[in-house]
């Protein structure tokens, strides 16, 4: 991995021991520079769980990813700094209809300094710094706020709503888990038709005043607390709207 390149690629200029400042620069400039995104799935090519498979998707030819690429390539980036990263499994919860998704569902990861911390650059809309792992309050408190749960060996992030209610989030444990245990899910994820990244495409970035995101042939744009949408015309649109937001060629 070229680590130059790297941090070229997600804009970041900040310090580079293993702090929690840097681990939270890193964590936060990743979500502003690389999109979560299924587009490959939609292409019909394969995403294999390979690291240098991710570094050359996702630095060399400037693409984004899903979270087992993601976060996969981001542990890669924090080791070779230094950081002392474990991967996790984690389950996703569905809160509208009260669904939890399997074993490996998600991938996030778990960063030892001073304090443990959670990182998650692959879950779409989600907290866009590191949280404090054995903080039992609200984190981030903005238009929502985060927060960690135990209860056991079990632990559960949640997000809350502007209203204070619970909404989307998982479930983990701390057990340590390697790239290859999540080989089956990932193929689940990126052949079933039950699985929702094979049910549309998406493109969603984060952005300092909101977030963009491409969902099939909508474009919705959030910017300090204002929402538009716009349906696109055809593929040249598409791709016209993919170059512009997200600065990919496909």
């Amino acid at each position: 991995m070229e680590v130059a390149a790297y941090l070229h690629r997600i804009h970041y200029r900040g310090p580079l021991a293993p702090t929690a400042e840097t681990l939270r620069g890193l964590h936060l400039a990743h979500h502003l520079a690389v999109p979560f995104e299924n587009l490959d799935i939609h292409l019909g090519q394969p995403i294999v769980l390979d690291e240098a498979r991710f570094y050359d998707k996702i630095v060399r030819r400037r693409r984004g990813g899903f979270c087992y690429e993601l976060n996969g390539l981001f542990a890669a980036l924090l080791r070779e700094l230094g950081f002392d990263v474990t991967m996790l499994s984690a389950r996703v919860i569905d809160t509208k209809p009260g669904m939890i998704g399997p074993e490996f569902d998600h991938l996030v990861l778990l960063v030892q300094l001073e304090e443990r911390w959670l990182a998650d650059v692959g879950f779409g809309e989600s907290f866009r710094e590191p949280l404090r792992l054995d903080e039992p309050g609200e984190q981030q408190p903005g238009k929502g706020a985060y927060q960690v749960f135990r209860d056991g060996e079990v632990w559960k992030m949640m997000e809350k709503d502007v209203r204070g209610r619970l909404a989307d989030g998982y479930l983990f444990t701390l057990r340590p888990r390697q790239l290859a245990d999540f080989v089956e899910m990932c193929q689940y994820q990126q052949t079933s038709p039950q699985s929702h990244f094979t049910q549309k495409r998406i493109c969603s970035l984060a952005t300092p005043e909101g977030r963009v995101t491409l969902s099939d042939m909508r474009l919705i744009i959030t910017a300090n607390g204002e929402r538009s949408e716009r349906e696109l015309s055809g593929p040249a649109d598409y791709a016209a709207a993919l170059r512009e937001h997200f600065g990919i060629e496909l």
